[in-house]
């Protein structure tokens, strides 16, 4: 297993190993001592979600409220999709920022995205089904979302001519309004809080 941090501090991509045979294959898709190992972020399982997505479907941008906040581990286990990551941490070096990954079952990869991050993803594939191994379990009321697009925030979405999104994506404030309600997690405050995650 190789884990590689990208261009935003907290944002690690894992590259496992595939043992492939005439059965098929297998790989070790999450291993807690590793991640910890490699990232310096702990990674305790408390929930883990399921989405199944049509082509052209767009989810996010989402990221829970911290305190709780949510640390999520995210892989595509059946079909292609391109996973967006965007830095809406007040005071970060790299506020605003995002970067995109296309996460598929050929290669097994997956992504460590850091509490206070923001994530979604786009189905490139006729079907896509994406799991997330999240640090927490669902709190009602944490939830903030952004319109994913924010035409100020330009998100590397692939190229979609029919998107598909929610009411709830659709109508989400963008990133800048966002902040205005002063619901965005502050980049010092997640330092500070969980000392061992702000220093993979």
């Amino acid at each position: 297993m190789e884990i590689e941090e990208l261009g935003i501090e907290g944002v690690h991509l894992v590259r496992p190993q595939v043992h492939e045979d005439t059965r098929g294959a297998f790989l070790e898709l999450f291993a807690a001592h590793r991640l910890a190992a490699l990232t310096g972020r702990p990674m305790n399982v408390a929930q883990v979600n399921c989405s199944v997505s049509r082509r052209g479907t767009i989810r996010g941008i989402h990221l829970t409220a911290a305190p709780p906040g949510e640390a999520k581990y995210v892989t595509c286990v059946s079909g292609t999709v391109i996973d967006v990551v965007v830095d809406v941490r007040v005071g970060s070096p790299t506020y605003g920022r995002s970067l995109a990954v296309e996460l598929d079952d050929r290669r097994r990869h997956a992504l460590y995205i850091a509490e206070g991050l923001g994530h979604g993803f786009a189905a490139v594939s006729d079907t896509a089904v994406v799991t997330y191994l999240c640090d927490n379990t669902y709190t009602p009321g944490t939830a903030i979302s952004i319109n994913p697009l924010d035409p100020q925030l330009a998100l590397p979405w692939p190229p979609v001519t029919d998107i598909i999104l929610s009411d709830k994506d659709r109508n989400a404030p963008t990133l800048a309004q966002t902040e205005a309600l002063g619901v965005l997690p502050r980049y010092d405050d997640l330092r500070t809080r969980t000392p061992a995650r702000a220093h993979g």
